[in-house]
C-alpha cells in the first residue's frame, strides 16, 4: 500500500506540474481541487507531497521499539505491549551486564 501511495504522488505531482488533465481522458467533469491545483502549482504539490507521506508512514508504521545489548534482544515493546520505564530499563541493562560479567568468567569447556 505504502509503494502504491509513493508511486501516486509522484504521478499526481507530475500531472500538476506538467499541467495535464486526467479527467479529460476519462469524460469525467474536472473537480475544482484539480482547477485550484493548476493555479497554485507550488502549493498543490506541497500538499500532494506531505499528505501521502502522512498516509505512507501511518502505513509503514509497526510501533515497534526493540533495545538490544551486545546483539542480544533485551525489551520488545511488541511482546511486552509497553514501553519500559526508566527504572525498568536500568535493571534490565544492570542484569544483562551482570549475566555477562558472569558468562566472561566461567571457564572453558573442552570437548
Amino acid at each position: 500500500m505504502a509503494s502504491f501511495l509513493s508511486m501516486l504522488k509522484f504521478a499526481v505531482i507530475s500531472l500538476v506540474i506538467v499541467g495535464k488533465d486526467p479527467f479529460a481522458l476519462f469524460r469525467i467533469p474536472t473537480p475544482g481541487v484539480w482547477t485550484w491545483g493548476q493555479e497554485n502549482k507550488v502549493y498543490a504539490c506541497m500538499m500532494v507531497f506531505f499528505f501521502t507521506n502522512m498516509m505512507e508512514n501511518q502505513c509503514l508504521s509497526t510501533g515497534a521499539f526493540e533495545i538490544s545489548l551486545n546483539d542480544v534482544p533485551v525489551w520488545s515493546k511488541l511482546e511486552s505491549g509497553h514501553l519500559p520505564s526508566m527504572q525498568q530499563l536500568l535493571q534490565i541493562l544492570e542484569n544483562e551486564m551482570k549475566l555477562n560479567a558472569h558468562m566472561d568468567t566461567l571457564p572453558l569447556q573442552r570437548s
